[in-house]
């Protein structure tokens, strides 16, 4: 306890000194950016096409080590000096770092080279074959052919780039190296130390990330970390996340007979797992979201006054969502979207039991289960999730298990259900008010050319938590990829503005953040 008190007060001495003011970089470093920029879109393009065309799912190994490879090429033909760091049983991280003259301060950035499992039916076209698109192809977008682009010059900002990790993860790779390259053809060096971390099972839950950073601690200090991960606002208009909604999950299983039985003759008196089932989702939470369970929300830690400023500053973004998505309603009550998003959430993400359509049959099923996932907030933990959930079920007369029960347990248990938990990890959020936050807002908004949304935690899941834990360095969300990507989903893609404008940014974070920390 001790120990762990020391460091937090050493983080807090570092976040909350004001930063010194150092010499700026030349006036118009911005205008030179873009217009190297402008000048190679074609190549940069080329190379994030070319980085996607490797499948990069987290059990494909022969390809996710190819993944790292070409990772570290690309890094090593910036200057930057790169090593594999590995675990057992787990993908390579890809750490890259880049020394600075005279720069006293290191910033990590962060982002993931694996891509989420793909269903070929799905896609329009090859996941793994990089497709441009003239837009997006819910408007019609069509195929623009490779050979069709200029050697250089400009590509139209609303061309889409399609196929697997397109946006999640890979762009930002590229973005990172566009900006250095950028910045040395105008002459200018990063005012900091970079360190580049590319993690290789990012979506597979990171389930070997604590291990990697464990082992490898102290290679791994800076004074910041920025993750490169995740949707830029609805509006377009880019976004600094201070902390993301952990995660856990849950596959819940309900018993009936042990093998189907005639609804006609059985229903009414053998017990239906999908009617158990159903009973336990509907009182895990109602129509709105809103969690019913005793105590699940006794941890959570309530938004800051300046927390709640910048929520009522974001853009609003609801009414144009539901004609995009075409909803009906909303839950929340009336929330905005923003505002929903910073409360824990339990999602039913599944359901399997029976079957429906021409397939349905009259007769009951001998057990039914859900997939859930729980979105935490700070200070909830998946353990004390795991706690309050099973003990709500007990309380409510479930014997809960966590193995398949053999004849003789769904003998004598008359409300039997299983639980199988899933990895997790805490949700994070550092406060917006600290000198340091202060300092990357300036410098993205520097970037961006203007003001950008700021949002006190991310609906969806990065482990934040992980690195604070382990590393004890602040930890801040820059993402660039457009809302409508189709992240996790068949025909993911990138919008092209959204790298061009990632790369200003990176930019801007490379020459601005130099003194962090003072």
């Amino acid at each position: 306890m001790r120990r762990a008190l020391g460091a937090l007060v050493a983080l807090v001495a570092l976040c909350g000194s004001a930063p010194t003011p150092r010499a700026k970089p030349a006036p118009g470093w911005r205008d030179r950016v873009r217009a190297w920029r402008e000048a190679h879109e074609t190549a940069i393009v080329r190379e994030l096409a070319d980085l996607m065309g490797i499948p990069n799912v987290a059990s494909d190994r022969a390809n996710i080590e190819k993944n790292a490879e070409r990772v570290s090429a690309a890094l090593q033909r910036r200057g930057i000096r790169t090593e594999l760091l590995r675990v057992p049983d787990a993908p390579p991280v890809v750490l890259g770092q880049l020394l600075a003259p005279r720069a006293t301060r290191t910033v990590v950035l962060y982002a993931h080279y694996d891509g989420q499992p793909v269903d070929p039916k799905q896609w329009t076209g090859d996941p793994w074959r990089p497709i441009l698109r003239d837009r997006a192809l819910e408007a019609g977008g069509r195929e623009i052919p490779w050979d069709a682009l200029p050697a250089t010059g400009r590509l139209v900002p609303e061309w889409r780039l399609y196929g697997r990790s397109a946006s999640d993860d890979k762009a930002p790779l590229v973005g990172w190296m566009a900006a250095l390259d950028a910045l040395g053809s105008a002459g200018l060096r990063p005012a900091v130390n970079l360190k580049f971390f590319l993690e290789g099972e990012e979506e597979a839950g990171s389930p070997h990330l604590e291990a990697v950073l464990e082992k490898f601690g102290d290679q791994l200090r800076a004074d910041l970390w920025l993750l490169c991960d995740g949707p830029v606002d609805q509006t377009r208009r880019m976004q600094i996340f201070f902390g993301a909604r952990g995660v856990t999950t849950l596959e819940i299983t309900t018993y009936g007979a042990t093998r189907r039985l005639h609804s006609g003759h059985y229903g009414n008196w053998s017990p239906n797992p999908i009617a158990s089932l159903a009973g336990i989702l509907t009182s895990l939470r109602d129509e709105d979201g809103m969690i019913r369970v005793p105590h699940f929300l006794d941890d959570v830690r309530p938004l800051g006054p300046e927390e709640r400023r910048a929520l009522d500053e974001m853009p609003a973004v609801d009414e144009a969502l539901r004609r995009e998505l075409n909803l009906g309603r909303t839950e929340g009550k009336g929330e905005r979207l923003v505002e929903a998003i910073q409360r824990p959430a339990i999602n039913f993400r599944g359901v399997l039991a029976g079957e429906v359509g021409s397939s349905a049959t009259n007769s009951i099923p001998a057990e039914a289960t859900a997939s859930i996932d729980f979105r935490l907030v700070p200070d909830q933990t998946p353990q004390k999730v795991r706690e309050t959930i099973e003990g709500y079920l007990k309380a409510s007369g479930y014997a809960v298990i966590h193995d398949t029960p053999d004849p003789e347990a769904r003998r004598r248990e008359p409300r039997l259900v299983k639980l199988l938990w899933g990895p997790g990890y805490p949700g994070y959020r550092i406060s917006m008010d600290l000198p340091i936050a202060r300092a990357v807002i300036s410098a993205v908004e520097e970037g961006a050319g203007g003001p950008v949304a700021k949002i006190p935690s991310l609906g969806g899941s990065i482990p934040m938590s992980l690195f604070a834990q382990r590393l004890r360095a602040p930890i801040i969300g820059i993402p660039i990829a457009n809302h409508d990507n189709n992240q996790h989903a068949a025909n993911e893609n990138l919008r092209l503005k959204n790298l061009w404008d990632g790369i200003e940014i990176y930019a801007a974070l490379m020459l601005r953040l130099g003194d962090i920390g003072r």
